[in-house]
């Protein structure tokens, strides 16, 4: 385990305690309640101060700007407090060396709830919120938080790689990936493409593994990059590579597609702000279907709340006061309007003007096939491992099979080292 926690700490840098504790109700000497005078002379019991819950969070200050001011026009007991840390990732390490150096919750993303559930700092939200309450949640928001058959995190918003195309040049986005790769054959020339992507990026190769049932870890922690299935993806996908640039790096294919010089484009939701300001044309449709059927299945990231283990001890009630207003589909709405964010909250999308936003009303079709991305520390190996066989296959023409036992044995050790 102590390799475990090493590994985080690496980990981390790179890809909760009290910290504002609220004032407990002053007494007089006698023991009773302190008093205020009303305008008659007479005397009433002061108003209990509300408890201040604080979240720590790395989020754009539009997000935690609406989420904020949204709780806190639910809540009625607490008071939700955000605040910004730099480096959350630096701060989280040192809650469980320095208790009281922590926040009552953090906004962040489920990929470590693995890591923070091993280091015992948070607490399953299925012991603070019912099921019944988390009812409208999508499925798969849910199962992203879920570590060891405990929820360990409360989604607010999700995202995942969008299919992205210029209308001005694709006039009609193609439905199966044989449709684009023939016409990447067809009319790539001159430093024009039909597509491109990172392609020797294993988060931006994912979709691609997980439409042929490949995959990159389990959930039993086994990796599967000897897998037949990862090995027909990576066959299948290298006949798109040709068609791209070589280096399939992010500035890349970004300048490329902002630029007018490709017609079509797999990347997230980042990528949309850039394309409003270079005023582009674009359009979100859903993923090709490969030759199996199956449509590219991309990893899925989801943002939420996770409640620090001492704060669900010492605040309970008002955890989960701040639990069952995130529940709330206003929350939801609220950001998706302000931040182009897809709720979590399956009955957000029951709003006229989040139901009508094309890339948010794509994720949310999407989200019935999308990966959430493992939430183990195992991954953490996983990352650089499939990045290193990519770059062989992709990069330096090196064959499928060979590559991928190779990449396959040097992950299954470096998790071994783990224990």
């Amino acid at each position: 385990m102590k390799k475990l926690l090493s590994l985080f700490v690496v980990a981390a840098l790179t890809l909760g305690g009290l910290t504002s504790c609220a004032k407990q109700e002053e007494k007089n000497d006698s023991g009773k309640k302190p008093v205020k005078s009303t305008a008659a002379g007479k005397s009433e019991p002061a108003k209990a101060e509300k408890t201040t819950i604080t979240v720590w969070h790395s989020a754009d200050a539009s997000i935690a700007d609406t989420l904020e001011k949204k709780l806190n026009s639910l809540l009625k007991n607490t008071k939700v407090k955000l605040e910004r840390k730099e480096n959350l990732s630096d701060s989280l390490k040192l809650v469980s060396n320095d208790p009281k150096s922590a926040p009552d919750m953090f906004l962040w993303a489920h990929d470590k709830v693995g890591v923070f559930a091993e280091m015992g700092i948070i607490e399953p939200v299925n012991k603070l919120i019912s099921d019944e309450q988390m009812k409208d949640l999508i499925p798969m928001t849910l199962a992203a938080g879920t570590y060891k058959k405990e929820k360990y995190q409360l989604p607010l918003y999700f995202e995942s790689l969008l299919f992205i195309y210029n209308k001005d040049l694709m006039k009609n986005p193609p439905k199966t990936t044989d449709e684009l790769l023939a016409a990447a054959k067809a009319e790539t020339k001159d430093n024009k493409y039909v597509f491109v992507e990172q392609h020797s990026t294993s988060y931006c190769i994912a979709p691609w593994l997980h439409g042929f049932g490949g995959y990159m870890i389990n959930s039993e922690k086994k990796p599967g990059l000897n897998l037949p299935e990862t090995q027909k993806a990576l066959e299948y996908h290298k006949q798109f590579v040709k068609y791209m640039p070589a280096d399939g790096e992010y500035n890349t294919v970004t300048t490329l597609f902002t630029e007018g010089k490709s017609a079509s484009i797999i990347g997230g939701p980042w990528l949309i702000p850039g394309l409003k300001a270079a005023k582009l044309n674009y359009g979100i449709a859903p993923m090709p279907k490969l030759p199996n059927g199956e449509p590219l299945k991309p990893f899925s990231g989801v943002q939420g709340l996770q409640v620090v283990k001492q704060a669900a001890e010492n605040k309970t009630a008002a955890v989960k006061e701040v639990l069952a207003a995130a529940v709330n589909p206003e929350v939801g709405i609220a950001l998706a309007k302000v931040a182009n964010c897809a709720p979590a909250n399956s009955q957000a999308y029951k709003d006229a003007e989040v139901g009508k936003n094309e890339m948010i009303s794509t994720l949310r079709e999407m989200a019935k096939t999308l990966v959430p991305m493992p939430n183990i520390p195992e991954m953490d190996v996983m990352w650089g491992a499939t990045d290193g066989l990519l770059a062989e296959i992709n990069k330096n023409g090196k064959d499928v099979a060979g590559s991928c036992e190779k990449y396959q044995k040097q992950a299954t050790e470096q998790i071994a080292n783990m224990k």
